[in-house]
């Protein structure tokens, strides 16, 4: 991601006066999950992407090859209610 769309996200999420941001996804078996980070690491999220430990998600991988990382897709950018 170019860092112009990174700093206009970043602008963006502090506009909207966004605290956690929630990292959404599905499990193989189409069940969701997510992970919330707080907002002073979305600039990590956006550029290297959030490690996660996939074993602890159902199907996804075994325990010795369970890190995973999240890398979230800006046009998918919400705010919940």
């Amino acid at each position: 991601m170019s860092d112009a769309k990174v700093s206009e996200m970043i602008a963006r999420i502090k506009a909207d006066n966004v605290k956690f941001i929630r990292l959404q996804f599905n499990d193989i078996l189409g069940i969701p999950k997510n992970v919330a980070i707080p907002v002073v690491q979305v600039e990590k999220a956006l550029t290297e992407g959030i490690w996660i430990d996939g074993s602890s998600i159902e199907g996804f991988a075994r325990i010795d090859e369970s890190d995973m990382i999240l890398k979230p897709d800006i046009d998918t950018y919400q705010i919940l209610p």
